[in-house]
């Protein structure tokens, strides 16, 4: 019973100051309808991008690794590491700066040039005007508002296109300073190789060509030709066993350190193909499943928004406002009441 006389009295209430309700409530609707129009708020468009990124941005591992894991594949998308840097490399100045001055915005944004906080305006705006973030497939999603649709769609895909040349940039700093390191390292031990093959050559012309093999069969032949009592034969042996003793070690040391170094080698000319090919190739960064383009209804502001919290608040406010006015007045006739009796 009690709710019940309390609702009614609160209907009651309302129809009491019904004429100031609907007469604050209408001025309400009308200023945000007015303020919400374009002579006050500019329209804005919004444009998305939304791409993926790669599982491996390494060239020379996805192409000629020879056993690649599901991370070195170059049709992997990217999970969330991928994603994060993505995202990181969006928010960079060098992006940033990029389209700054690519499309003017100091100018587009309206920001003075002339101010003493110019870049910090022009930051700022850049920012609310411009985002990124992760949806909830792992994607990385570009927005942009702006009062021209085509630039809003321009500027979208262009952040997209900015991300390859950016992160490759970045990349391929790294790579040719790998390869400068790896190509001098491969020159070197060429230049070796090649300098322990001409010492092999060498030795070879004063008739040093396996020393063991050599070595076995001489003593053979010596031994044969000592029981023969053949004295010529057995000077000419032992002139070669001659040679041999002083040649044979620096042969076989030379010999067995080409061996070693001609197999690293070959691992040091495997790197350097593979760092030549990170260095000057170039793949794309992501997959862009969504590209923007110019949006034909504005996004910014949302009017019936604006006008429906704006009326209900003015309304709340109204009552609530009216209730204390209600109060007080009550308040001061009892109080009045007491004095006189």
């Amino acid at each position: 019973m009690q709710e019940d006389s309390e609702s009614t009295n609160f209907i009651v209430f309302l129809y009491r100051w019904r004429k100031p309700i609907l007469i604050i409530t209408g001025i309400a609707i009308a200023a945000s309808i007015l303020f919400s129009s374009t002579w006050f708020i500019t329209p804005k468009y919004k444009s998305t991008v939304i791409m993926y990124p790669v599982s491996s941005s390494s060239i020379s591992k996805a192409l000629l690794s020879v056993n690649p894991s599901a991370e070195q594949d170059i049709l992997q998308f990217g999970e969330e590491e991928q994603t994060e840097q993505m995202l990181q490399i969006l928010n960079s100045n060098r992006i940033r700066d990029k389209v700054i001055d690519k499309y003017n915005l100091m100018e587009h944004y309206d920001i003075n040039p002339g101010s003493e906080y110019k870049n910090t305006y022009l930051f700022k705006a850049y920012e609310k005007n411009i985002s990124f973030r992760r949806t909830e497939y792992m994607a990385v999603k570009i927005t942009v508002l702006d009062k021209d649709p085509v630039i809003a769609a321009n500027i979208a895909n262009d952040i997209s296109e900015l991300l390859d040349s950016t992160k490759s940039a970045m990349q391929k700093n790294r790579a040719k300073k790998a390869l400068q390191i790896v190509e001098e390292e491969y020159l070197d031990l060429k230049n070796e190789v090649q300098a322990m093959e001409d010492s092999l050559t060498e030795l070879r012309s004063y008739g040093v060509i396996d020393y063991e093999s050599q070595a076995e069969m001489i003593n053979q032949q010596l031994a044969i030709e000592l029981a023969r009592g053949n004295k010529a034969g057995v000077k000419a042996l032992e002139d070669k066993l001659a040679i041999l003793a002083k040649y044979g070690g620096a042969y076989v040391s030379i010999r067995d350190a080409l061996e070693f170094e001609k197999k690293k080698l070959s691992e040091v000319k495997a790197k350097y193909e593979e760092a030549k090919i990170d260095a000057n190739e170039v793949l794309p960064q992501k997959f862009v499943v969504n590209s923007a383009y110019p949006a034909e209804k504005k996004s910014y502001p949302i009017r019936w928004i604006i006008v429906a919290v704006t009326t209900l608040s003015t309304l709340i406010l109204t009552v609530l406002v009216l209730i204390i006015l209600e109060s007080l007045s009550g308040y001061s006739k009892k109080k009045k009441t007491i004095r006189s009796t």
